[in-house]
């Protein structure tokens, strides 16, 4: 026993009703819980469940609520036991031994008998909710796993590999699950309740993290986590995955060394963040480059990167810092490059004039359904950021700044793939003009719902070869024409 993670003193816990024990159950055979895809499933009538089955079923669900029911109660004695203060100072192993020690001493009063994966299992548990975040706990270490969506206590999904599924694992209750939202945040300086029931927050992963409590969130609490990836996806990954082809690779390797203004355009959940990660990987190591973020996302590899991550008011509506003020900032930092995560505000007219003046070469990404539309979405932030000027200077402004949209977007069956690659040449008229280089053409579609496609180029020449040949990039004309 480590006594000193140990409270001192203090009145003796009272004895609970003893509890009955659980190996009757723990010898009912396991039924797997299989993951409930959401989709639409087609009208079939429902087989028959064998007798047998349903005595299984019904002897798993209740060794599973006998074992939350000494969850919960194992819960509450570390919580009277433990010495808090002392577990900052703690190694993982002695707390291991010691909430391991304390689990079974309360077992043995409570007169419960456990086999050895069941008590292994709880203190695991017990473990994931004094030091981690509970139940979600598992997920966040599974590296299949990209969100986990909780809608209440009761409802946690999951994606793998684009698709969602109902996972198994739930809360207690509401209050269960504040506390591990409280938990989120508090560690990293903010706060959520009825007068502010919504955040934005990061985990000590990088995981993206986001909460509404009630009583905006009506049925439960809701949240969604983007999980990091440990692993920065490199350009040779993606096209691996069928993200794109090399010869795209090639021609946005061009682009970005040569200093191309580009935007990353897509969905939610498109890849756009991964698409700029990739990107940014051409960057030279000998330049300075300035990240602007809400959440800080992006995993740069260059030497000189200067991260910066916006600030939501404090309780007296005080202290906000936005993307706007970190990129006015960053103007007069001597950046070569400027990194905004998302572009969504007004933020985005001195995005496009940092383009426009002496830094060549600057990305982010913005939310848009294709490369036109997401010219259209320029137009419409600067007009929402009250500034008013004449449509054709706004054309010409974003015409003058951006040379490259690129369009990413998860496709029904879940992948996703870089589906446009487009040019902004000039202007015609009050009309941007622009044209395609690169396209995803879908061809068809297999019985199991998966996308046949193949990318192609549409046969026109870039615009800007002759700056790719003077910076050094000898692009073969072959990787401009199409498969017919």
């Amino acid at each position: 026993m480590f006594n000193r993670f140990r409270k001192s003193g203090g009145p003796e816990p009272a004895r609970p009703a003893p509890v009955a024990a659980a190996t009757a159950t723990a010898a009912a055979p396991r039924v797997a819980a299989t993951p409930v895809a959401v989709t639409r499933p087609r009208a079939a009538p429902a087989a028959p469940v064998h007798p047998a089955q349903a005595v299984a079923a019904d002897k798993e669900k209740k060794r599973k609520d006998k074992l939350a029911e000494l969850r919960l109660e194992l819960h509450k004695r570390l919580l009277e036991n433990l010495n808090l203060a002392a577990l900052e100072h703690a190694t993982e192993a002695e707390l291991r031994a010691e909430i391991a020690a304390i689990a079974s001493e309360a077992l043995e009063e409570m007169s419960v008998v456990l086999n050895k994966e069941e008590r292994q299992g709880l203190n695991q548990e017990l473990y994931d909710e004094v030091m981690g975040l509970g139940p979600i706990e598992p997920l966040l270490k599974d590296e299949t796993v990209n969100d986990i969506l909780i809608n209440g206590p009761r409802q946690i999904f999951v994606e793998r590999a684009g698709k969602l599924a109902l996972s198994d694992i739930t809360f207690k209750d509401e209050r269960h699950l504040l506390r591990i939202i409280d938990k989120i945040v508090s560690a990293v300086g903010r706060r959520v309740d009825e007068s502010n029931p919504y955040v934005d927050a990061r985990l000590a992963d990088g995981s993206r993290f986001n909460a509404m409590v009630p009583p905006v969130a009506v049925d439960g609490s809701l949240v969604s986590i983007r999980k990091f990836k440990k692993d920065k996806l490199k350009v040779d990954d993606l096209i691996r995955f069928g993200a794109f082809t090399e010869e795209m690779a090639a021609y946005l390797q061009a682009a970005v060394a040569t200093r191309l203004n580009v935007i990353v355009s897509g969905g939610t959940g498109s890849g756009k963040t991964t698409t700029l990660n990739a990107l940014s990987s051409f960057i030279d190591n000998s330049e300075r480059i300035l990240t602007i973020e809400d959440t800080a996302e992006l995993q740069l590899q260059q030497v000189h990167v200067g991260r910066m991550e916006s600030r939501p008011p404090n309780v007296e509506g005080k202290g906000a810092v936005t993307q706007r003020d970190c990129l006015r900032n960053a103007l007069r930092m001597r950046p070569d490059r400027i990194i905004v995560g998302e572009t969504r505000g007004e933020e985005v007219i001195d995005m496009l004039q940092a383009m426009n003046t002496g830094h060549d070469g600057s990305m982010t990404t913005i939310h848009a359904n294709s490369a036109r539309d997401a010219v259209s979405r320029l137009e419409n932030m600067i007009a929402m950021a009250g500034i008013e000027m004449p449509i054709k200077a706004v054309r010409a402004q974003i015409a003058s700044a951006v040379n490259l949209i690129v369009q990413a977007s998860r496709l029904q069956d879940g992948s996703r793939r870089m589906v446009s690659v487009t040019e902004i040449t000039g202007m015609e008229g009050e009309v941007i003009s622009m044209q395609e280089v690169f396209r995803y053409e879908r061809v068809g579609l297999e019985p199991s719902g998966k996308i046949i496609g193949r990318f192609n180029a549409t046969g026109v020449r870039s615009h800007f070869s002759e700056r790719f040949r003077q910076w050094g990039f000898e692009l073969p004309a072959s990787i401009y024409e199409p498969i017919l």
